[in-house]
């Protein structure tokens, strides 16, 4: 087994000859395309949804500009020159637990645009109500709103906080996306044997 969620599944996969290099599987979200390479994998997301931009959220006195969209889970990202001097966690807490992303809460990105093909991403993530090294979901969500306010051009190169490099494709369809996908490095980090007992319920 290994971390990044499906992108390991499909490594998984193809490492135990359960599936060729390019493959599909059902998940609950739908059928999805992956492609291995080695320790790399170029996987499908969920199609984006629920993109607001240019939303006015005040926190503590001051009004900040968010932007905000749905990849599988909820983001609501801020753009800004300078990801060292963000205070993740304060800012992050938040925006998570803003009125305004109720009842289910939001992850929090720090965006900033270095060129037109790469960004710097920082995140507050719910669940660990923490800053996080990487986030897969929190990576597509910041390159897909860079986009969308003119910023950058697929494919996008995301540094992550804990210097991971994320690739992320997409397509411009009218006012949403298509053809999303997230690549990046995979680690095997253990591997186990799950007895029948475990599942005989």
């Amino acid at each position: 087994m290994c971390g990044n969620g499906g992108r390991c599944v499909a490594r998984f996969a193809v490492l135990k000859g359960i599936a060729p290099p390019k493959l599909s599987f059902e998940t609950l979200a739908g059928t999805i395309e992956a492609e291995v390479s080695g320790r790399q994998v170029k996987l499908q997301m969920v199609q984006p949804a629920g993109l607001k931009l240019n939303l006015e959220v005040p926190i503590d006195g001051q009004v900040h500009q968010l932007h905000f969209i749905n990849t599988g889970v909820p983001h609501a990202a801020k753009l800004v020159d300078d990801t060292a001097a963000v205070a993740v966690k304060d800012l992050g807490r938040k925006i998570r637990f803003h009125g305004k992303f109720q009842p289910a809460g939001t992850n929090a990105d720090f965006i900033q645009p270095v060129d037109r093909r790469h960004l710097k991403v920082r995140t507050y993530e719910r669940g660990v109500e923490d800053e996080t090294l990487a986030c897969g979901t929190g990576a597509v969500a910041s390159a897909l709103i860079a986009a969308r306010k003119g910023l950058v051009d697929s494919p996008v190169e995301v540094e992550t906080t804990g210097g991971e490099i994320l690739k992320i494709y997409f397509q411009l369809k009218g006012e949403g996306f298509d053809r999303v996908f997230l690549e990046g490095d995979t680690r095997v980090v253990y591997e186990g044997d799950l007895w029948e007992e475990a599942y005989e319920y």
